[in-house]
Formats: C-alpha cells, sequence, structure tokens
C-alpha cells in the first residue's frame, strides 16, 4: 500500500524517538585538535595539522528538533524511564510548523601527512538527512485526535515540503598549503566523495484548503499533494541492497595571521596564530534514484470522517481520494552548506570562536536535503591532549542553544545544548556526539 503521509508520521516519531541526540560535533570541530573530524567541516584543515596521523574508530552525531515538540528535559530523567512523548511532551501548533533530524556516523578514517606541504584524509560515512517544512501542526493534531473537537475547522496547507534521505559515503581529501610568508598563512583542501544512496522519500503540496464541520463530521478538501519513495515502508526489514551511486565534494580554504614565529628544539616552526578565518562549501551534489513511482492525490473531495475511525492516514488517502502514479528518476540533492569560522587566539590555550553554517539549498524543493542555519559562538581552552569549550549557538525557528564538550586524548563527548536544555522547561532541540580515536601527534 502506498504510503503517503508515512513520512510526516515517521519524521515526527524520529524527531521525539531521537531528540536526545546530536548534529555535527557542535564546539568540537573548531578544535585545532579535532584531527579528521575537522575536515567533515572544512577540508583546508587536513593540512598544517598538530599530526602525524589522526585515525578514528567511531564517532556518532545527531541532532533533531522542531517548533511543533518540546518538553522539560528534566521530566526526562526523573521519569524512571517511564516518559511518554505523546503524554508528557506539549505542542505548538501553527499552519507552518517544521521538523528536522540529522544523524552522521563517522566509520574508520585517517588522515596523515604526505609531504611537509601536502596532506590527505580518508573518510567513511554513514548519514541520515530529514526535513519536514510547513506543516500544519493545526491539522496534524487533528488527525491524531480523529477530529473529535465539536468545533469547525479550517484547513489551510501552503508549500509543504518534506525529504528523508538515508545515504552512505567514502571520501578522499587532499590539502596544500599555498602561502607561507611573514606573518600570513593560507592552506586549501578539497573532498571527493563517492555516494551510495540507500534511499529517499519526499513529499509536496503547493496548496491544501479545507473544512470541517463538527455537525455533519464532513470534511471538505481542494488541492493536491505528491508523494514519491524509494524505500518500501510495507516491509519488516527495509531492503538496502540496491544502492544508487553518486558523487559529492566539499572544497574549502583557511587564513591565519601569525604575528609570531616560534621555534622549537628541533628548529621546526610552529604555527601560532592570532586570528584564523575559514571558508568552505560542504556536500556539493546530488544521487539519483531511477524508476522511483511518484504519486499524486487529488484532494477534492468530501468525505465523512465517521469512516476515519481504525484507519490509517495512508489508507484514508487511498480509498477517498483519486490518485495517479509515474515512474520517474528522481535527483535527491545533497545539503549543500555554506560555514565560515573566525577563531581568535585571546592568550595561549585560551580561543574564541565564531562559526556559521548556512543552507545554500532551497528549502522549498521536496527532493533536496537542507541543514538548519545556525551561528554559533564558542569560547573554548585547548591544549596537546584536552580540551574544554562552551558553545553558545542561535538555530533557525528562534532556538537558542548552549552547551558543553571536552576532548580528553582519543575520547571526545559533548553536545551543543546540553546546558540550555537542563535548565529549559521547553526543550525543542537537542543533540549529543561521542567517539573514539587515535591521535599521532607530530
Amino acid at each position: 500500500m502506498k504510503q503517503l503521509f508515512l513520512f510526516a508520521f515517521l519524521f515526527l516519531g524520529l524527531a521525539t524517538n531521537f531528540s536526545m541526540q546530536s548534529q555535527n560535533y557542535v564546539g568540537f570541530n573548531i578544535d585545532n585538535y579535532a584531527g579528521v573530524h575537522s575536515v567533515l567541516l572544512n577540508p583546508s584543515n587536513v593540512v598544517d595539522s598538530p599530526f602525524k596521523t589522526d585515525i578514528n574508530f567511531f564517532s556518532f552525531s545527531s541532532f533533531a528538533g522542531s517548533d511543533y515538540l518540546s518538553f522539560n528535559f528534566k521530566d526526562l530523567f526523573k521519569s524512571n524511564g517511564e516518559f511518554d512523548f505523546e503524554e508528557d511532551s506539549n505542542t505548538t501548533a501553527s499552519n507552518n510548523n517544521n521538523f528536522f533530524l540529522n544523524m552522521d556516523a563517522l566509520g574508520p578514517s585517517f588522515m596523515m601527512n604526505i609531504a611537509p606541504k601536502h596532506s590527505i584524509a580518508i573518510t567513511t560515512r554513514a548519514r541520515i538527512f530529514l526535513n519536514l517544512h510547513n506543516m500544519n501542526g493545526k491539522l496534524f493534531d487533528d488527525l491524531e485526535n480523529g477530529f473529535e473537537d465539536d468545533q469547525d475547522i479550517d484547513i489551510n496547507i501552503n508549500d509543504l515540503n518534506g525529504t528523508a534521505h538515508f545515504w552512505g559515503e567514502y571520501g578522499l581529501s587532499y590539502g596544500t598549503i599555498l602561502l607561507n610568508k611573514e606573518h600570513h598563512f593560507l592552506k586549501a583542501g578539497v573532498t571527493l566523495k563517492y555516494i551510495q544512496g540507500a534511499g529517499s522519500t519526499y513529499i509536496n503540496a503547493d496548496q491544501i484548503q479545507g473544512h470541517y464541520n463538527a455537525d455533519t463530521n464532513l470534511l471538505t478538501t481542494t488541492g493536491n499533494l505528491n508523494y514519491a519513495s524509494t524505500l518500501d515502508f510495507d516491509t519488516d526489514d527495509l531492503d538496502l541492497s540496491n544502492l544508487s551511486a553518486g558523487f559529492g565534494a566539499d572544497i574549502g580554504a583557511t587564513y591565519e595571521w601569525r604575528p609570531k614565529a616560534v621555534i622549537d628544539s628541533t628548529s621546526k616552526k610552529l604555527k601560532d596564530y592570532k586570528l584564523k578565518v575559514g571558508l568552505s562549501v560542504t556536500d556539493i551534489g546530488s544521487v539519483t534514484y531511477k524508476g522511483t513511482t511518484e504519486t499524486s492525490y487529488d484532494l477534492n473531495n468530501i468525505v465523512n470522517t465517521d469512516e476515519f475511525e481504525d484507519k490509517e492516514v495512508e489508507e484514508i488517502l487511498d480509498e477517498y481520494y483519486d490518485y495517479s502514479e509515474k515512474l520517474t528518476d528522481s535527483k535527491i540533492q545533497l545539503p549543500t552548506a555554506l560555514h565560515f569560522l573566525a577563531d581568535y587566539s585571546i592568550v595561549k590555550s585560551l580561543f574564541v570562536s565564531v562559526q556559521g553554517s548556512f543552507s545554500l539549498t532551497d528549502k522549498s524543493n521536496s527532493t533536496a536535503s537542507s541543514i538548519i542555519n545556525t551561528i554559533t559562538i564558542a569560547p573554548r581552552y585547548e591544549i596537546k591532549w584536552f580540551s574544554f569549550y562552551l558553545p553558545a549557538s542561535f538555530r533557525e525557528y528562534g532556538n537558542f542553544a548552549w552547551g558543553c564538550g571536552l576532548r580528553a586524548g582519543p575520547l571526545m563527548v559533548g553536545s551543543g545544548s546540553l546546558l540550555s536544555n537542563a535548565f529549559s522547561k521547553s526543550t525543542k532541540t537537542a543533540d549529543i556526539y561521542l567517539g573514539l580515536k587515535i591521535p599521532i601527534y607530530q
């Protein structure tokens, strides 16, 4: 059976189940000792690092949230494992709610120097992106409640679109020093990626209007809704054996102002910068899934909602609305993003950075993944075997997050929202990351 709107419900389920998880190593990825993890943000970081080689065993980062669902973080820990998101969370329903989830697992990966001015890295990753924009949260509440209200309901949905994309990637990064003269230093890098697309699902609707009459229980709707999926959610186990190939790339450059030059006992110049500025574009590319079945629903109909009882939304759509199907090649764009970093050395081992990440994909495009626009200010203490940071982020949809994290030898762990969620009674975004690696220093 076709699973229209299952994506929306799947997303909401994931957003609540994974809302304790994190986004792309917030705070840690700008550490000068982040190693191969910093290459994910800017491939120029692969060169002129403090490492001979840096080997990642396994790292995991995830980030989730919405402007629809919120809960009290303290209640989660006081529940003794009995916290019920449906019963114990709060909703802020509007005509254009948004939901998002980003999960990133970095597998066996390493970076190494191949010459004084040249370095490479090889990375393996598994990633999940889910975006749902302009979802009518009020309508979702009514669907969940089975239209039990005794009041009439007006429905208005504009520019609804959502994308779920699951993929793996193998990356080869190369970085080189372009300028190292007196007080000025410049390096650049590129990562080429081979993408293995595991599947995608997307929905879109330009406009859906409707009215629910509480006296007659009649639901009148107009509009069209399009849905496509390369994954079969009807089966107990998703079939990920039929992967689709694609290609991607990251590019980046970093400039450092070095007013001082320090010489160590081996007469090798160390790189003490006062100001570092980085710019990168990540996830350029796409994956094409051939032979995707796209379903278009004609929602112009009048339906008695008494017949909705004990039926899933996709069953209702299949039984009461006309639809057509066509085979198409769906091209899913990777979450292309622009990243900016300014890192200032206050005194030795103490830094403060300003980092911005901005989506370059059109969020009205249902066949494109996108990141959440974020600006992060992060003071940190950093030495060879230890770092501690306190990132404060201003996130899209009006969310503020404050967290902490640390790096202790081979271990890193943190969250960009732990502290703000600990003091907030209304958590809307949350994240966590952890990892284990072998750093081999110069």
